[in-house]
């Protein structure tokens, strides 16, 4: 699976303005809502905030080192997709090390993804713990030069 399967240009966003954990949710679900769509119609913003907000409850998508990979099953999907945010100012985010997060990652997965759903976990999770990658997607706020950075850095982390 390629990261561009997941991934679409406008599915970046270079500097959200958020202040919480719960406002940086809220937007991203927004924003997924805006770009993905099940059938002919739009998928609820409301939906995709709630599964990301279920997952929360479990424990932290705080993965450390100012990175957080929210996801879930989303009814309706049938495939995985992406959202990519570089936060204006970083939030804390319940993170395993306690480092506020300023890069995010959303992936939502079909019901029935199973196996496909991991993997893209795994190759997202691959992906942003490379420290110098990351470093590379926090000194820039464009959407185009972050997804050009995700996509050339994703060619040579092939899953």
């Amino acid at each position: 699976m390629e990261l561009s399967d997941l991934l679409a240009p406008d599915a970046v966003i270079g500097n959200l303005k958020v202040t919480s954990k719960k406002q940086a949710l809220q937007e991203l679900a927004s924003r997924a809502a805006q770009i993905i769509k099940i059938g002919d119609f739009k998928t609820d913003e409301r939906a995709i905030f709630d599964v990301l907000l279920e997952r929360e409850r479990l424990g932290t998508t705080g993965v450390g080192h100012g990175v957080a990979i929210p996801h879930g099953k989303l009814p309706g999907l049938t495939k995985l997709h992406g959202l990519f945010a570089r936060l204006e100012h970083p939030v804390d985010f319940d993170a395993i090390d306690d480092v506020p997060v300023d890069l995010i990652f959303v992936l939502l997965a079909p019901e029935k993804a199973g196996a496909d759903h991991l993997k893209a976990l795994a190759r997202v999770s691959r992906l942003l713990r490379d420290k110098a990658r990351c470093e590379r997607l926090r000194n820039t706020d464009h959407s185009d030069a972050l997804y050009a950075l995700l996509m050339d850095s994703a060619s040579s982390h092939a899953a």
